[in-house]
């Protein structure tokens, strides 16, 4: 710890993940010692559907967790679940998705990658319009508050195509996704990488356009934690910070460590056999460009979050709620971080 750091209040954590790739940082830390650097012993929980991390961290059963972007928003409006006041002090990772259509479904379409999301979304429109049984098409997305699930109904828009009315969308945890697309369980999907590139490897699925494309930039997993548990742990919650900090300098720092990264990643009680088909961590990377690394990357920023504004009011709507600004603000304000990095 720095000589100006309060020790921290806890020295045993567990923090909570979903096997994806921007879970990096949260590996790092540990298998790196930059979490033991802190004065902290965590151990990581391996959750595979985002609705049990979400209930385990609100429960204490996890004293933190990878989440989904929108998750602490939703949390704290409850959304899925009773209120649940929910804070993203840190940002995992920007971009990061892929949006896949079956291999059949991609060649008789001939929606395929291009330069911006709208072609493949106009070839899958085109296709659809011209059948003539006018096939429901079944696409998976992770969670109803994801940014997975507001990409996907945003590039279906893009082809003219009703994400009610046209299509099928399922809920399914992101380890399924390819899986469900060899069985023909459904058409396609969209989720966090590695899921998109397996899919692409082993010829089950083809990439038609990404997060990066529809999304710039866009936060996509946050660190999160309960407003009550920062408010008890606030020394805890620096420590935390500014040990995914150092994680983040050190995977940027060299192609070596990447490489490091991508070996502790491959280990089983983390991502396993998911990530065999890659060659080195995709860090920034055309065409999904997950950034994983950079104070602008992890600085949270609720000019960033208000994308998230649109699609949560929707749902609240039809509840006759309405979201609440300083909810929205609290959630993805940069104090805590910029306190812990700057003592």
């Amino acid at each position: 710890m720095t000589a100006t750091a309060t020790p921290p209040e806890l020295s045993r954590l567990t923090l909570g993940f979903v096997p994806l790739l921007d879970a990096a940082l949260l590996v790092v830390a540990r298998e790196g010692g930059f979490f033991a650097a802190q004065g902290l012993e965590v151990a990581l929980s391996r959750e595979n559907a985002w609705s049990t991390l979400r209930d385990k961290v609100a429960a204490g059963l996890l004293d933190g967790a990878q989440m989904l972007a929108p998750l602490p928003l939703a949390m704290s409006q409850g959304l899925g679940r009773a209120p649940c006041d929910t804070l993203a002090p840190l940002t995992l990772s920007r971009n990061g998705n892929a949006l896949v259509l079956a291999t059949p479904l991609s060649e008789a379409s001939g929606a395929e990658l291009g330069e911006t999301a709208r072609s493949s979304a106009a070839a899958l429109g085109r296709w659809r319009r011209g059948q003539e049984a006018d096939p429901r098409l079944r696409l998976a997305m992770v969670y109803p508050f994801s940014c997975q699930h507001y990409q996907l109904r945003d590039w279906l828009r893009l082809g003219e195509l009703d994400p009610v009315a046209d299509v099928e969308l399922v809920v399914l945890p992101p380890p399924r996704m390819v899986e469900a697309l060899e069985t023909g369980i459904i058409d396609g999907f969209c989720a966090g990488e590695p899921w998109g590139s397996l899919a692409a490897h082993r010829g089950l699925g083809r990439l038609v356009a990404t997060g990066a494309q529809l999304w710039p930039d866009q936060p996509e997993k946050v660190l999160g934690v309960t407003r009550s548990w920062a408010r008890r742990y606030p020394a805890t919650l620096a420590a935390l910070l500014r040990a995914l900090q150092a994680a983040a300098a050190w995977l940027e720092a060299s192609p070596e460590h990447r490489h490091r990264t991508l070996g502790w990643l491959a280990l089983p009680p983390y991502l396993d056999r998911a990530v065999a088909h890659l060659d080195a961590l995709p860090l920034d990377a055309a065409p999904i460009h997950q950034r994983l690394t950079g104070r602008a990357t992890l600085r949270p920023d609720p000019a960033a979050a208000e994308r998230l504004v649109a699609p949560l009011e929707e749902t609240l709507a039809h509840h006759g709620r309405h979201l609440d600004p300083a909810t929205l603000a609290e959630c993805y304000s940069p104090a805590h971080f910029d306190a812990a990095l700057h003592p």
